[in-house]
């Protein structure tokens, strides 16, 4: 996250400008070591679980493999089915470790280097190809791992809900109208995703309950 970032986004949105100012220079750094193939073990085995639950399975699933820091493609090959399940993973998340593995041992998923070279869209394209694998957990990859500028994951609901509480909304935006709204924070979607998050751990005043909608800032038009 760059200066640019920042005073793109205060100039661009009131409200943005005011989320900025109370994070207090509050920066996200992405994590650009992890090689595609564990950033997505580690994204599945998080799948409907909490953090801590996610985390015991992925110690157990690295223990399998003595002497690894992470596993590569090829070693899950050395592991039964009954061993994963006894990690903790379900059955659906075992096939999809299996066709991640196949994709990455088939050049679908890529090595980080190479995926470093590829635009953003490919990427989703490529990797949404494997098993459990949605557009979400990929703009997750391309956020906090490539540290891609422009990514808003509309769906994503901290996302959602840190605009409604920034804006002043009643309800939670739906995807499309935030992808509209987002168009004035365009080349740096990235870092305004990363502030409504953090929007959501910050106090905001409730909207009125009924009659107009309570305004801070701009308001999004049509939504």
């Amino acid at each position: 996250m760059t200066d640019a970032d920042l005073d793109h986004l205060r100039r661009a949105d009131p409200v943005m400008r005011q989320i900025i100012r109370r994070c207090a220079g509050a920066r996200f750094t992405p994590r650009r070591r992890r090689p595609p193939f564990e950033s997505l073990v580690r994204a599945i085995a998080n799948q409907q679980l909490n953090g801590r639950a996610a985390q015991t399975i992925l110690d157990r699933f690295i223990a399998l493999f003595p002497g690894r820091k992470f596993p590569a493609p090829d070693d899950l090959d050395a592991v039964t089915d009954a061993a994963l399940r006894a990690c903790g993973f379900s059955f659906a998340k075992i096939a999809g470790l299996r066709d991640l593995a196949a994709k990455a041992r088939a050049g679908v998923v890529p090595s980080g280097r190479v995926l470093a070279r590829l635009p953003d869209e490919e990427i989703i394209a490529r990797l949404t190809e494997v098993r459990g694998v949605g557009r979400w957990t990929v703009e997750m990859l391309l956020i906090f791992q490539l540290g891609r500028p422009d990514v808003l994951p509309a769906d994503d609901f901290g996302v959602r809900n840190g605009f409604r509480l920034a804006y002043g909304r009643d309800e939670l935006p739906k995807p499309k109208e935030l992808l509209a709204w987002g168009e004035r924070w365009r080349p740096h979607r990235t870092a305004a995703a990363w502030y409504l998050w953090r929007a959501t751990e910050m106090e905001w005043p409730e909207p009125p309950a009924a009659g107009p909608k309570a305004k801070r800032g701009s308001q999004p038009g049509g939504i």
